[in-house]
């Protein structure tokens, strides 16, 4: 804590203290830049730890301070003071340097959680590092980007976005995606609707889906690369938020319109219909999108893609975990060798197709090589090949039908690999690879993992933890005048 009483130093000792500290700087600069190559009697002498300790000694101290920052919040009667010099609050903030400028106290009025975090923040003035706590990135990047101190600001928004996986009790990626739209940091917003998405389940499950706003449900049922069980566990979780929000009629009919029937099962929708009150409140609204689906199950999609339009959201799956949809697998020691597997597929979602499956085969190759980069024979007497290093190649996926079919007429594949970590304890998904029916591999995938260390990131307890999922896309082949 800074010292709370005193008297004020005589500018004198203040100019001296100020000089000291820019004389400590150059010289801890000028050692640091010092030209090392080709003299061996050159060293780095590098006191900057020891000069940390100073600086953190002076605010705690307030020795030398030729200013006072007097911090008020509702949430108090006695303000925090703070002895302070503005040399080094100047040097972090020009807003400090427009307040310091011809006064020497300044008061400043904070929000109780603010004012509860303003010691850490000054002490990041003085010291440059901040200790920081989930439920503090909030009010500490408030205060950063409020007195315009832009590397501190930098540093949150990047503590968040590399923390979105940690555990909390109540939850933290809504709020904080709700905080980066209010404050207009596109790229915070973008990482927690990413990873919302992603790990959806996870979320419908959690406190702070009912802190959902109207307009991230929007944004997120709009989404075709969310990851959850099936399209029956989103529409039970919208019904409970509809329950709880209790919004005005038109919001929950468009929310409720934005759910993808034809992905529900027509036993599934017949529950719905009979024991759904929600569904049961707005049913006029949705009575065209039920009567859609039953007709998208009743007929083969060949023959209903004739008389609708498929080439809409309405009939692309998001990225379902159901077994009949793709498969998980988990790859021992990834880096070791080849790999392979197979698995089977419904061929579409409409109940007409549901007998029918497909066979896909998958190659996993740790160490692929591309053409410029595999082995030559030179022009040598011995006929030595070219060395090649383990660590030129890639990770390769390569997933393709085991066969073809009539029946595929009319249906291209998009093919979704999903990378699960393990962060904080929680095992999520990290990363995703998509790639259609004209393609056998995404040409990108884990280009920048490395396999062959067992602390990888991308790896859980030395494994590879893959979720391939096949989604099934329609189009339309014969258009009929109705």
């Amino acid at each position: 804590m800074a010292r709370l009483t005193g008297a004020r130093p005589v500018a004198a000792r203040r100019w001296g203290c100020a000089a000291a500290f820019l004389l400590l700087l150059l010289t801890v600069q000028a050692a640091q830049k010092a030209d090392l190559s080709g003299d061996t009697t050159a060293a780095t002498i590098n006191h900057s730890l020891t000069l940390l300790q100073r600086l953190q000694e002076l605010l705690q101290n307030g020795n030398g301070s030729d200013s006072v920052l007097r911090v008020r919040s509702a949430a108090s009667d006695e303000a925090k003071v703070f002895h302070t010099h503005q040399l080094l609050l100047s040097l972090q903030s020009e807003v400090f340097e427009s307040l310091l400028r011809n006064q020497s106290v300044v008061t400043l009025h904070e929000p109780p959680e603010t004012a509860a975090l303003f010691d850490k923040f000054i002490r990041y003035l003085y010291c440059g590092g901040v200790s920081i706590l989930l439920h503090q990135a909030i009010p500490l990047h408030q205060l950063a980007s409020k007195y315009r101190v832009w590397g501190l600001q930098r540093g949150v928004a990047e503590y968040m976005r590399s923390h979105l996986a940690s555990e909390s009790s109540q939850g933290h990626v809504v709020g904080w995606y709700h905080y980066a739209v209010r404050v207009g940091d596109a790229a915070l917003q973008e990482s927690c609707l990413q990873f919302l998405a992603w790990n959806l389940s996870a979320v419908l499950g959690s406190a702070e889906w009912g802190s959902v706003s109207v307009e991230l449900l929007l944004l997120l049922l709009e989404r075709s690369d969310l990851v959850l069980h099936s399209e029956l566990e989103l529409y039970t979780a919208v019904e409970g938020w509809l329950s709880r929000r209790q919004p005005e009629a038109p919001v929950a009919e468009r929310v409720l319109r934005a759910i993808r029937y034809p992905m529900i099962a027509p036993s599934q929708l017949f529950r719905l219909q009979a024991q759904s009150a929600v569904l049961a409140r707005h049913r006029g609204a949705v009575q065209d999108l039920l009567f859609q689906a039953f007709q998208f199950h009743a007929a083969s999609p060949l023959h209903f893609a004739k008389y609708f339009d498929v080439n809409c959201s309405m009939f692309l799956p998001r990225n379902y975990l159901a077994p009949s949809w793709g498969s998980q697998w988990v790859i021992t020691n990834p880096a070791r060798d080849d790999r392979s597997t197979s698995f089977q597929t419904q061929l579409g979602p409409s109940s007409h197709d549901a007998g029918k499956r497909v066979t896909w085969n998958v190659l996993f190759s740790p160490r692929w090589l591309p053409v410029s980069l595999r082995p030559v024979y030179s022009d040598s007497v011995s006929g030595a090949i070219q060395p090649v290093r383990i660590e030129d190649g890639r990770p390769r996926l390569v997933i393709t039908p085991a066969m073809s079919s009539p029946d595929f007429a009319g249906v291209t594949f998009q093919k979704t690999v999903l990378v699960g970590v393990r962060q904080q304890g929680r095992v999520l998904v990290k990363h995703a690879y998509s790639f259609h029916q004209s393609s056998d591999e995404a040409p990108d995938f884990l280009a920048h993992a490395d396999l062959q260390k067992r602390t990888s990131e991308y790896l859980i307890d030395n494994s590879l933890h893959l979720h391939i999922i096949i989604k099934p896309v329609y189009h339309a082949l014969i258009k009929v005048k109705k």
